[in-house]
């Protein structure tokens, strides 16, 4: 007897949609929600990584762009722009439009670089025209950096950002994920 193939775990999932050449994103955590969840790739499933408190939501869907691999060891991290917030597990097509370079620290231990790339979402009809995140709404990137100092001090870590950069540092930051993801034994 035959065993059938497994299926592509998401985090091994391409990177980018080869038709449409717009890169992936896994939504762990759906945009307005209070719970963090993160993918564990061990049993292809997501499991509550932790709650925030009442008035704290996540501002825009939360993800990683599978097939990558970012300093801290985990896939890269992504934000993305949507009109309204889909289901963990749900694969969009996004196109990068920055990033928030950044580091992050647990109490007692070093720093580590810990990027947030933003995007918006092939389907997005809010968010349609935006490439850059100059064109976001006045406030728009000053919230999302607010709220990852925010959410970080809730886990008693520190989050720095380095930098803000254009969609061509994004791309640059996703090409070299992708070479770390197949330096350490990924599938692509």
């Amino acid at each position: 007897m035959t065993q059938a193939a497994r299926h592509t775990m998401l985090s091994d999932t391409a990177t980018y949609d080869k038709q449409s050449g717009d890169v992936r994103a896994v939504i762990e955590t759906p945009k307005g929600s209070r719970n963090k969840y993160r993918y564990v790739p061990d049993c292809d499933c997501f499991e509550l990584a932790t709650a925030m408190p009442e008035g704290m939501a996540f501002p825009f869907d939360f993800g990683f762009i599978p097939s990558t691999l970012g300093d801290d060891g985990d896939p890269l991290d992504v934000l993305i722009l949507m009109d309204s917030p889909v289901l963990g597990g749900c694969v969009l097509q996004c196109r990068l439009i920055g990033v928030i370079e950044a580091r992050e620290k647990d109490r007692g231990k070093r720093w580590e670089q810990n990027d947030r790339l933003i995007a918006v979402a092939s389907h997005a009809r809010t968010h349609e025209g935006v490439r850059r995140f100059e064109q976001l709404r006045p406030h728009t990137l000053e919230d999302i950096k607010a709220f990852f100092v925010e959410y970080n001090k809730l886990h008693d870590k520190r989050f720095q950002v380095l930098g803000i950069h254009g969609p061509n540092r994004a791309a640059k930051l996703v090409k070299k994920g992708m070479a770390a993801y197949k330096k350490h034994g990924g599938p692509h």
